[in-house]
């Protein structure tokens, strides 16, 4: 069962999402593909029992253009996947 994290869109300074095989407390993180710098805002935590699912992530003012992606961490803290990259305006 392999964790897998979807970039949908990004509309609005608001990032949409699917997941699939992740468990409860799994975190969703936005990371800066430039420096690999994670940001310590936005997190989403899979709060669902259910595996599969979707989110949405409201950047900040402090997020900057760029180049990001989002890091699945499972409930331990470790690597889980992550998604394609995608800009941020």
């Amino acid at each position: 069962m392999n964790p897998v994290i979807n970039f949908v869109e990004y509309e609005n300074r608001v990032i949409s999402a699917t997941y699939r095989n992740l468990m409860v407390r799994a975190k969703i993180v936005l990371v800066d593909k430039t420096s690999g710098e994670q940001l310590p805002d936005p997190v989403a935590t899979i709060s669902s029992p259910v595996p599969s699912g979707s989110l949405r992530m409201r950047l900040p003012e402090s997020v900057k253009p760029g180049t990001y992606y989002l890091k699945a961490l499972n409930g331990h803290g470790e690597f889980a996947g992550q998604s394609l990259d995608f800009f941020v305006s």
